[in-house]
């Protein structure tokens, strides 16, 4: 059992903080509304800190799973940040879905302080998160991975080390790829069979079996079809992958026209007020 802190405790923070605390680690959390830290206190247990840096004292591995690059920059490297608090030997695991560039940033900063660094964003959305079941994309220095991986097993089904720091990073925005264009076809093939008169439950349920099929169908298709989208990966978040995904893009030159033909679909579903509507509302521009 690990002496543990975790920062952020979102729709998908919070519940990998309570797997922690459920398999025994002795958890400290923080978060920007400290309210909700003593709400998770009251039903988990563990302690609440009121900044960054009172939480990573003492601990052997910090956690993060915030909004963005800047997000992770204040509860790091600020001046309260959890950098200036941890000791040499400790690890910091970073499960926010951010840059590749301040990955490497921050892993450098933590190695002139002495202590290690993983990027580790997850896949399997809120879903995954409580149920524990999330898959964990890691870049990084081996001997590092090795030792929090056992801890990190509390709420992912998959975790693997990709390379070195940024690699995680890197994975996610392929991850964020593939959804994007899967979720447009799916949306356009649900409204095509709409159109043509078709039961789509029926067809979704035949063609999930075969080689159309895919998570997004399995679990989105119906929804899609009765049009429901108060769930899920929100639009918003999406839209901030995919411009991480898309700047790196012109960094390393990668050609992705379909990836930003659906970031723009995106907008769109947005300018409908569905920015917190799940991403298989995409169909929804379709229907209007």
């Amino acid at each position: 059992m690990a002496k543990v802190a975790f920062l952020g405790l979102g729709v998908m923070g919070g519940p990998m903080a309570r797997h922690l605390a459920a398999k025994g680690h002795d958890v400290t959390v923080y978060n920007r509304t400290k309210a909700k830290a003593d709400d998770w206190v009251k039903a988990h247990g563990g302690r609440a800190a009121a900044t960054p840096r009172e939480a990573a004292e003492g601990q052997e591995i910090v956690f993060a799973c915030v909004g963005n690059d800047d997000d992770l920059r204040q509860v790091t490297t600020a001046p309260d940040g959890a950098f200036s608090a941890m000791g040499k030997g400790t690890v910091f695991v970073d499960h926010t879905t951010a840059s590749a560039e301040v990955a490497r940033e921050l892993s450098e900063a933590a190695g002139k302080a002495g202590f290690g660094f993983i990027d580790a964003p997850v896949s399997g959305g809120q879903a995954g998160a409580e149920n524990g079941v999330l898959t964990v994309m890691c870049g990084g220095d081996a001997d590092t991975f090795a030792r929090v991986e056992p801890v990190i097993a509390a709420y992912a089904r998959a975790c693997r080390l990709l390379g070195p720091v940024g690699a995680g990073q890197l994975a996610k925005m392929m991850n964020q790829i593939c959804i994007a264009g899967l979720v447009q076809g799916l949306s356009e093939a649900v409204h095509f069979g709409k159109q043509a008169g078709l039961d789509i439950e029926a067809v979704l349920d035949v063609i999930s079996k075969g080689a159309a099929g895919s998570w997004q169908m399995e679990n989105r298709g119906k929804t899609m079809n009765e049009g429901k989208f108060d769930f899920g990966f929100a639009v918003d978040w999406m839209r901030k992958d995919l411009s991480i995904v898309l700047a790196e893009a012109r960094r390393n030159k990668a050609k992705l026209p379909v990836t930003a033909l659906v970031d723009q679909f995106y907008a769109e579903v947005q300018s409908m007020g569905g920015g917190r509507w799940d991403t298989s509302s995409l169909i929804a521009r379709l229907e209007k």
